[in-house]
């Protein structure tokens, strides 16, 4: 095997060996950076239908009580609630794989009751009055989600609707009943706020910037490979070939040769002019031999 083919041998084992630990390494840090990224996207998410629920109580819900029909009829665009959830089913129509639930333990409306899982992470929040995010994973029959959950605690406008079914507009109890969704306390967290996406979603993120990152890894081994390979060849194998060269004619006896030229004052260079010397001295004993 040649001296390139050896070389470039080493080279291909040196960087197999570093790209697996530079891959583990580098799936590790852009699973970390997908899964954050999906966060802050439902992070973004959560305070959007936040500010829908602020806008609904405080701005919407009272002009939509002056209406007649409201005295009639229960009107579910005063709920923040039902405001929440419609803008956010707006939303999923682009972002299709986040879902979004205000899950409560004891809603007026049954949809919104939270199932097992969901009703631990609102006594999480009942338990630790301070903590205002909670994120975690949960395995489900369709895959691993990763979901992000804030909590809702009563204010005074939920009371309204909430507290006693005799205090509670007439229109609420005629649609959903005098046994759900009441009984809620001041300053109580009664509910959360989750967005639920799939594990899938952060893992193709991770997907697309690994296989970038690998095709130019490759990339830029070839290139470096390429150029280390023709420096070797300029630098190194071209200069020992022609002392190699010369070397055979002289063991024939042809010592009508010329020095080889030395360039430059490094290792081949010296090499070079050791050789050029015992040439020359072979040139004087062989002239001195032949008288």
């Amino acid at each position: 095997m040649k001296l390139l083919a050896k070389f470039n041998l080493i080279l291909v084992v040196l960087f197999g060996a570093g790209s697996i630990l530079i891959a583990y390494a580098a799936y590790q840090f852009l699973m970390r950076n997908a899964r954050s990224q999906v966060i802050q996207q439902a992070e973004l998410m959560i305070e959007s239908a936040g500010s829908t629920r602020q806008y609904t109580a405080n701005e919407l819900a009272p002009l939509l009580e002056t209406l007649p029909a409201h005295t009639t009829r229960f009107l579910p665009e005063t709920i923040p609630f039902y405001a929440a959830t419609v803008t956010f089913d707006y939303l999923r129509k682009k972002y299709p794989e986040y879902s979004y639930k205000e899950a409560a333990l004891n809603p007026t409306n049954l949809r919104d009751r939270a199932v097992e899982w969901e009703a631990d992470l609102i006594n999480y929040f009942r338990n630790h009055s301070t903590a205002k995010e909670l994120v975690g994973e949960r395995d489900t029959p369709t895959g691993r989600i990763l979901y992000i959950a804030h909590p809702i605690t009563t204010e005074q406008a939920c009371l309204e609707c909430h507290s006693l079914p005799a205090q509670a507009p007439p229109a609420i109890v005629r649609t959903y009943g005098s046994v759900n969704g009441f009984g809620w306390n001041p300053n109580e967290t009664v509910a959360a706020q989750i967005v639920s996406v799939p594990m899938s979603v952060p893992i193709q993120i991770a997907d697309r910037a690994f296989r970038a990152l690998v095709i130019y890894l490759v990339a830029g081994f070839v290139v470096s490979i390429a150029a280390i390979d023709a420096a070797m060849l300029l630098l190194v194998i071209r200069p020992v070939r022609k002392l190699s060269e010369m070397a055979d004619r002289i063991s024939t006896g042809d010592m009508s040769l010329p020095e080889l030229p030395v360039h430059g004052r490094d290792e081949i260079a010296g090499l070079t002019a050791s050789f050029n010397r015992m040439f020359v001295s072979l040139q004087k004993a062989f002239r001195m031999l032949n008288g």
